[in-house]
């Protein structure tokens, strides 16, 4: 199996560029974890490509979604004009128009209250239809994929197994509705104040308890959050998530679900090793010590 790396992906970014007449000239590698994100320097786009043709639904989805929150009105990344996505070597690859501004911060937690509540408030879309929630569905392949100690895997797929049965039990004191799916305020860009969503690849029809268990588990577990942080996210979005008898359960998952998505890159950098071991004692020891560090 191939290493998804910057070299890899590169080879796929430049094919998929000359596919729709683009140059790839000086492109930028943004990001390297469910996807690689590059920023383009001969146009305002930026390409992403998912780890494997398994993410081509989420693909085709993500176009999907991002022309219906433009009908809607809802402020978010757009599309660029070509038919996608496409197949690259097995990968799915779309373009999105680049957004001059910054990535979501600390100071724009109440602004990500304000917009979920707006997305889930959304009526479901229909011209398409959502996927039903699935919050931990790329944890085990992630788990058996990893380049990590046989009992670090098998001690992750015993916690991914009990999740799975306490998540069963559960009963949720909110409506069903559209969720983001990966909603944590670096899924935010800020321009001139505007704030946009980003990254539709999660978007499923669910439990809205569980796009806000991210920002409250950010908070809890791994001290992303001040106190003051997280209660102007409780205040925009008008509902405490970590107050309800359920949110233990949905805090583990998210702490495996936020651990497993690092150990993809573990072999690539130290530090993404150092910080991997710091959230497996974390989820060992059922409680934090020391802050994560995001990446």
């Amino acid at each position: 199996m191939t290493t998804f790396s910057r070299e890899s992906t590169r080879i796929v970014l430049d094919e998929a560029c000359d596919r729709i007449g683009v140059s790839h000239d000086g492109a930028e590698l943004l990001r390297l974890g469910e996807n690689a994100i590059y920023r383009l320097s001969s146009a305002p786009l930026v390409v992403r490509i998912a780890r494997s043709a398994r993410h081509w639904d989420d693909a085709t989805k993500e176009v999907a979604v991002a022309q219906w929150l433009a009908v809607a009105g809802v402020p978010a990344a757009q599309v660029w004009p070509v038919d996608q996505p496409l197949d690259v070597n097995g990968h799915p690859v779309t373009f999105w128009r680049y957004i001059a501004g910054r990535r979501g911060a600390p100071g724009d937690v109440r602004v990500l209250g304000r917009l979920l509540r707006r997305v889930h408030e959304l009526p479901a879309p229909s011209d398409f239809r959502l996927p039903a929630q699935d919050p931990l569905q790329r944890v085990r392949p992630r788990i058996e994929a990893a380049r990590v100690a046989e009992d670090e895997r098998s001690f992750l797929l015993q916690v991914f197994d009990e999740l799975l049965a306490a998540i069963s039990e559960l009963e949720f004191p909110l409506p069903e509705a559209v969720n983001h799916g990966d909603a944590h305020v670096q899924n935010l860009m800020i321009t001139d104040g505007r704030a946009e969503l980003i990254d539709f690849e999660g978007f499923c029809w669910g439990h809205p308890e569980w796009d806000l268990a991210m920002t409250a588990t950010e908070y809890v577990t791994a001290g992303f959050w001040t106190t003051e942080q997280y209660g102007q996210f409780v205040d925009a979005y008008g509902f405490d998530v970590s107050t309800w008898s359920g949110f233990d359960v949905l805090r583990r998952a998210r702490e495996i679900s936020m651990t497993t998505w690092l150990m993809q890159n573990v072999d690539e950098d130290p530090e993404i090793r150092a910080e991997f071991d710091k959230r497996m004692t974390t989820i060992r020891t059922g409680r934090p010590t020391v802050p994560w560090r995001t990446f």
